[in-house]
């Protein structure tokens, strides 16, 4: 099979696509022929070696994907070959064939294709910050920055779906347009200071009750002076390449708290809650509550080019790399 490699950590295109054997799966395992899988900003930064968890030398790079189940470990019992399944790999995704714990892996509704379901994967991490981590309730107001982002995306389209009023942040007009066509009811340009202005008029001088936060840097700085009171702030990452900080006094003056998110931890130590938050999102789904947007395909020999388009903040809602029948 493909399957692109890293071997040191660096640009995108210094990435390479070998010719590997297919990997067998363990006891608790299956091993899934990829159709699609789902392109994140932290592929991005563990391909440069920026993210949290460094693999080994080589590693393949994809934590989603969609596909149909090739073999399956002497262990499995519900899941078998020939089944249409969404997975959360760790690694592995960006291959013809990738390796899940079956506990990580779920069959696919029927009238969804493989595109929309690795994408839907993406609602895990916003589901997940607003839910068990924001604590969000109906009535109260949601500020999701970079609002035309997969997560971004992801949680507007819950926010709304929980019943909260969403302001979303973004930086051109075209994701303006498509954070609004999300859901949100207020977008604004994050690129203008004067947003913070605006989040406080939208919220009749409150501010926002929950801000949801991939980014960091200066738009964390500013979020700090439009949280309401008791306001609660989500650290979901820090795409502008910038992790703050925030001073004690402002966490004191403010009331507010400052909440980490970081999904793929407790996963791993809540491993019964991935299966219960994928029940959620999929009835949610089913409810067209939420619904993703894939902004584009990239054939297989494309992924550097695809991780670039994230790298430079080109991408509306969700890309995959469309691995076809996973040659």
């Amino acid at each position: 099979m493909k399957a692109w490699q890293v071997h040191r950590f660096g640009e995108p295109e210094e990435m390479v696509l070998a010719e590997v054997p297919p990997p067998e799966p363990g006891p608790d395992e299956v091993r899934i022929r990829t159709h699609a899988a789902g392109l994140n900003f932290f592929d991005l930064l563990q391909v440069r070696g920026q993210y949290q968890f460094k693999p080994a030398f080589p590693f393949t790079p994809g934590a989603e994907l969609a596909g149909v189940v090739d073999a399956v470990g002497e262990a499995v019992t519900d899941l078998a070959p020939g089944m249409r399944v969404t997975a959360l790999p760790e690694l592995g995704a960006f291959a013809g064939f990738a390796l899940a714990s079956a506990s990580r892996a779920f069959p696919i509704p029927e009238g969804l294709g493989f595109d929309e379901a690795a994408c839907l994967l993406v609602y895990h991490t916003s589901f997940f910050a607003l839910t068990t981590r924001g604590k969000l309730r109906p009535g109260e107001w949601l500020l999701v920055h970079a609002g035309a982002s997969g997560t971004g995306m992801a949680a507007i389209q819950i926010g709304k779906a929980l019943g909260a009023h969403v302001i979303a942040t973004a930086g051109s007009p075209a994701k303006l347009a498509f954070s609004l066509e999300q859901g949100a009811d207020h977008a604004l340009d994050y690129g203008a200071p004067a947003w913070v202005d605006r989040v406080k008029e939208i919220t009749a001088g409150r501010g926002a009750d929950v801000i949801y936060d991939p980014v960091g840097g200066d738009v964390f700085d500013l979020s700090t002076r439009c949280i309401a009171p008791g306001g609660r702030l989500l650290v979901v990452g820090f795409a502008s390449g910038r992790i703050p900080s925030l001073p004690a006094n402002r966490a004191l003056l403010k009331q507010m708290s400052l909440v980490g998110v970081f999904w793929g931890q407790h996963v791993r130590q809540n491993p019964a809650c991935l299966a219960e938050t994928h029940a959620a999102l999929a009835g949610m789904h089913a409810e067209w509550q939420i619904r993703p947007v894939v902004w584009k395909r990239y054939e297989p020999a494309e992924l550097p080019a695809a991780l670039r388009a994230l790298d430079r903040r080109q991408v509306l809602g969700k890309a995959v790399l469309a691995l076809g029948t996973g040659q």
